[in-house]
């Protein structure tokens, strides 16, 4: 447990590093075993957590320690036991990859991360953060991929271990800023 625990520290503070997540924005979790995911706390900075700020509960939500759970914990949670084949969840807000999410543009699945099943990655509409409804969107829009966007909020990325959920985020972004750059250079007249 304390190897998940300094795991989702690290991870957090990589991509607030990394500009991923800003302020108190962002989440992240690990399962600790079948019943049981650690998370990062609400209302707190993914960078410079503690170990006392990350969070247990059990797949029906119950805290399990002290403290209280990001407000995305449904989330988590219904993917969980949607996805029984992973075992760590990031949730970030990163500008470029999230701008599309406010726009009509779509990002493309680009090689360099595994299979390219679609063309674009997976989105669903708009629900309110911390909601039911987008806990049970979000699991859903997953399917079988590995990445989904929120629309008009941020990006989710799954993975078997943290290091690789982290490392689809920061690709994720980083295709999403290449995007990016060429709408606007195809954009000049």
């Amino acid at each position: 447990m304390v190897e998940n625990v300094s795991k989702i520290i690290e991870c957090s503070n990589n991509i607030f590093n990394k500009g991923l997540v800003s302020g108190k924005a962002g989440n992240v979790s690990a399962k600790v075993d079948e019943n049981i995911i650690a998370i990062t706390p609400t209302l707190k900075s993914l960078n410079n957590l503690k170990e006392d700020d990350i969070v247990l509960v059990d797949l029906d939500g119950n805290c399990l320690t002290k403290g209280k759970p990001s407000s995305e914990v449904k989330m988590h949670l219904e993917i969980y036991k949607k996805r029984k084949d992973i075992n760590a969840i990031v949730h970030t807000h990163s500008p470029y990859a999230t701008g599309f999410s406010f726009s009509n543009k779509k990002i493309k699945r680009l090689e360099g991360f595994g299979q390219i099943n679609n063309e674009y990655l997976s989105s669903i509409e708009y629900e309110k953060p911390g909601s039911s409804e987008l806990a049970i969107k979000a699991a859903e829009g997953l399917g079988s991929e590995d990445v989904l966007i929120l629309k008009n909020h941020g990006v989710i990325c799954i993975g078997d271990t943290l290091k690789e959920a982290e490392s689809l985020a920061i690709f994720i972004e980083e295709s999403s800023k290449t995007q990016f750059i060429a709408l606007t250079l195809n954009s000049i007249k």
